[in-house]
């Protein structure tokens, strides 16, 4: 692993350079290791892609609006090549992790694409996934802490898992 100092671009990390891949972040990184790599076949796994949500428009007196463009941490692919998730990890699933300004990227691109991002978070063995931008989301800002203490929550909690082999759906309220 290089590790390299943080750039306007990353304010939240080290960038880390592993199999060929430049990771914005530790997390993302650990993510790809542990969750991705070696459960993911490579022509499965996209990594950075870029996306156009809005192209660039003139405007009103020779202005213009710059383009809206995104680029997910992953994207795996089922064996025929049909989207399964797309993935942006987070350092949290609440507001301090996803703030407004993702949540509309993320809302446009599931309008784009027809499948919403999902909010990855890591814990020591497993993550936690919340589909962002749909109607009925999971409740990202769930407490299990608070749970464990009985004390109601509205919403559903945040799923958790050990492989990427589910529905993204399952990260939904629906």
């Amino acid at each position: 692993m290089n590790i390299n100092s943080p750039t306007a671009l990353n304010k939240r990390g080290n960038k880390i350079e592993l199999d060929g891949y430049t990771f914005d972040s530790e997390k993302e990184a650990n993510f790809y290791l542990r969750f991705l790599k070696g459960q993911v076949p490579q022509e499965q796994l996209s990594v950075h892609p870029h996306f156009v949500l809005a192209e660039k428009k003139a405007i009103k007196q020779g202005a213009n609006v710059n383009s809206i463009r995104y680029t997910p941490d992953f994207i795996v692919y089922d064996k025929f090549m049909n989207v399964l998730h797309i993935y942006d990890v987070k350092n949290s699933l609440g507001d301090y992790g996803i703030d407004s300004g993702n949540r509309l990227t993320f809302r446009l691109f599931a309008m784009n694409q027809g499948v919403p991002v999902e909010a990855v978070s890591i814990l020591a063995h497993s993550f936690r996934s919340v589909a962002i931008g749909v109607t009925k989301p999971l409740n990202g800002k769930w407490s299990f802490s608070k749970a464990k203490r009985g004390i109601k929550q509205s919403g559903k909690p945040p799923i958790e898992r050990r492989d990427v082999w589910y529905n993204w759906k399952e990260a939904t309220n629906y």
